[in-house]
Formats: structure tokens, sequence, C-alpha cells
């Protein structure tokens, strides 16, 4: 699918989606729990749904009306077939630990844009902790052959993917003799582990964790069924608050502006580029203004670098962002993908390997390629609204977190076409 965007007059008011990343954490903790939970307001995405489908495939039981899903878990089993994990990076790190408590053997595979991403330090994590798993070269498919969780002490490197500590937690309540994880290098993306021990606890499971979050600790214990509800997503929204930063203004519901999500940066990174924000219960309003230059460490936020790096495209001066090594192994090479894109758009971009200047400038249309990123397709959105005449293609990606994007562009002044 392509989407051409003209120069547009932007205002008004969206609603954020709920969150992705507390969604799928919600429905780990709920299958894992004896008894009925329920997910209140729940993303409805493409990642979501793959995570639904590979739970019910272990036998979990999941009844999805528009607001609430009622999660049966507690009863997982051995899987009849492969578990297809799709593009949903999250589902398979967090199965591939879950597959070491299910009976027998299970086998996840990957879609094309995950099949390459990283999963070798989980399987090595796991095998110290006495688990029987493979995968090929690092990557997907994994093989789990599971039954009994041992525990003891494990370690981790923290700086590939907080995906892989998030997965070792959220299965290490069922370790006979605890578990005990060391982190080899500091952890990046900090707020992501938080967002998982916070899912945890509302499931009434307590992990003891470091100040310096580098060890963690869990002793044997059960999950609770509750009520889980899921707030806003921080990430999603990050394109409809910066657009209200390069117009006359827009106000994004739904979010929670003491959310632990690391996202939540995304204000302070508007008010240091000059855009005036104000936070009200629930509602974040944004009015544009001329935009300075940024610098910042996007270590614990990898995931706004396409958001801040398209606003660094229209501030004033060279903004330089440090900390974006592990945005090479997201759904596309982002670094590549975001300065392959702005080049096409007339603006000069400096790579290096763990940082990325950008020089704002007159802005041209161009045709961008998404690479089938969600992330890469929605930011350059902004800078189509602004210089006009840009065709992304590959715009349905954004179903993978923002089944609504598209739509709610339109509904806030954006002139689309869309093909395909």
């Amino acid at each position: 699918m392509r989407v051409t965007i003209e120069k547009s007059d932007i205002r008004g008011k969206a609603t954020a989606p709920p969150s992705k990343s507390y969604t799928i954490r919600g429905l780990m903790c709920a299958a894992l729990a004896r008894g009925e939970s329920q997910i209140v307001h729940p993303l409805y995405a493409d990642d979501t749904e793959v995570a639904v489908r590979v739970l019910s495939d272990i036998g979990a039981g999941v009844e999805q009306s528009k607001d609430l899903w009622r999660i049966s878990g507690g009863d997982l089993r051995q899987p009849d077939a492969d578990l297809y994990c799709g593009d949903s990076a999250a589902t398979l790190r967090f199965m591939t630990a879950i597959g070491s408590i299910l009976p027998g053997k299970c086998r996840l595979t990957a879609g094309a844009s995950l099949a390459g991403r990283p999963v070798g330090p989980l399987v090595e994590a796991l095998r110290r902790l006495g688990v029987d798993c493979s995968s090929d070269n690092g990557v997907a498919p994994v093989v789990v052959s599971g039954g009994r969780l041992k525990g003891g002490e494990t370690e981790l490197p923290g700086d590939v993917s907080s995906q892989f500590l998030s997965a070792l937690l959220l299965v290490s309540p069922f370790a006979e003799e605890g578990m005990h994880i060391r982190l080899t290098t500091p952890l990046e993306s900090k707020p992501y582990v938080a967002m998982t021990l916070d899912s945890m606890a509302r499931f009434g499971i307590n992990v003891t964790a470091s100040a310096k979050m580098d060890d963690f600790y869990t002793a044997k214990q059960t999950y609770q069924p509750t009520s889980y509800e899921v707030e806003g997503d921080w990430s999603s929204a990050s394109y409809l608050l910066a657009l209200g930063a390069v117009t006359e203004g827009m106000e994004v519901e739904n979010l929670n502006s003491q959310s632990l999500q690391s996202d939540r940066v995304m204000l302070e990174f508007l008010r240091r580029m000059g855009a005036e924000v104000e936070v009200s219960p629930g509602a974040i309003r944004v009015r544009g203004s001329k935009l300075k230059a940024l610098r910042a460490d996007l270590s614990d936020c990898i995931d706004l670098l396409p958001t801040v790096a398209v606003l660094a495209a229209l501030a004033e001066g060279t903004s330089e962002f440090e900390g974006i090594g592990r945005a090479r192994l997201k759904e596309s090479n982002r670094v590549a993908a975001v300065r392959e894109g702005l080049e096409r758009m007339g603006v000069k971009v400096a790579e290096e390997e763990n940082r990325l200047l950008i020089t704002g400038s007159n802005l041209k249309g161009a045709v961008v390629d998404s690479y089938d990123d969600h992330r890469i397709a929605m930011a350059f959105s902004i800078l189509g609204t602004q210089a006009g005449n840009t065709t992304i293609n590959g715009a349905e990606c954004v179903s993978k977190t923002f089944p609504e994007f598209w739509d709610i562009l339109k509904s806030i002044g954006g002139r689309l076409k869309i093909d395909g």
C-alpha cells in the first residue's frame, strides 16, 4: 500500500491507542495465572493478535470483546504445531522462556522481519538454567524442550535487548530453586523491564532487583488472576505529539503522564526543542513554535529515534542522537532507514556507529521506503504533512501497532491519498 501526503493543516484531538507492550505483558501473565483474568482496554493490532493466537495454541482460553479480553490461564500444554510468532519480537522472546515450563517440545518460528533479529543470548541464558533449547545461528526458529524449570543462577547481556531479561523474569516464579539473573553489561531500555516488573506485581509476583537494575532474584511463587487495565501507548502517541509540535497544535488523550513507559520522555524532548507542552489529567496538548536542535541519548527510548529524527529535520541547527546502535536490530535497520528517508527529502545526515547527526533544512517531497517498519512509516508521515508530495511505500505496516493511524491522520487534517 502507498500513501501520498500533501501539505496539511493539522489540528484537533486524537486518542492514543492502548499500549502494545503492556497488552502483551498482561496477556503473558494472565496465561501463567490459574483462573480467569481480564485485560481491560487491550490493543487490537497485529502484534497483540499474534500473542493471543500463540497463547491459545498452548491452551490458554481467550474470549475477546471490544474493550475486554477474558483469559483463562494456568493449564498450559504442549502445542500441536509450530508456534508462529509473526513479526512480534516480544512474543517470540517471551514464549521462548515460557516454552521452558510447557510439557514436551515446542518450536517457535518467526516472520520475515523478525527472522533475523537475535534470540541467542536468551537461549544461552536458559541453557545455563538447565533448559534444553536451541536456535539456528542465534535467530529463529527456536526449539525448547520444557516441563521442569530447575532454576538457579544465569547471566545475560543487558545491551542487546531488554526483552531477554523480561522473558526470564516472566518464568522466574516457576523455578523450583528460585532464579538469580545477573547482567554482564549495563541494562539499556530499563523502563521496559520496569513495565515487566509492574505487570508481574499486578498478578501477585514479587521480584527483588538491585538498585542498578543489574541483579534480579525471584523466589518460587504463583501468579494470581486479576483485572489488568492497559494504559495508552506513548510510543504510538509520539507521532501525534510531534505533529502538534510542527503545527498550530494537537491534543492527545488516553495518556498517563506518570507512566513507566520509556517513551514518555517525548514530552521532555518536545520542551527542549521549544514546543509548548501542557499536561492535564488524561490529555497532553502540544503547540508548535520554531524548533531548536536536540541533543539526546536514546539508549532507554530507542523506539523514539524515527520520531525525533524527523523533528530534527525541521529544527534549526544540528541535532545529535546517541545510543542508537540497537535501532539497527529492529523491524528494519532503523538507522539506515531514517538516514535514507531524510536524505531523499534533502536533509543532511551523518551516521556513526552509535550516533546520528541531523541538520535541519528546507524539505522536499520524496518517495520514502518504510521497509515494512511501522515506526518509519508513521514518522515520515509527519514530514509529509510539512513538505507535501511525499509517498510512503509499504504503508500498511502501521497495522503492527497502530492500525487506525492513517484514519486518525485524515481526521485531524491530513491530506492523504491511499493506493493499493
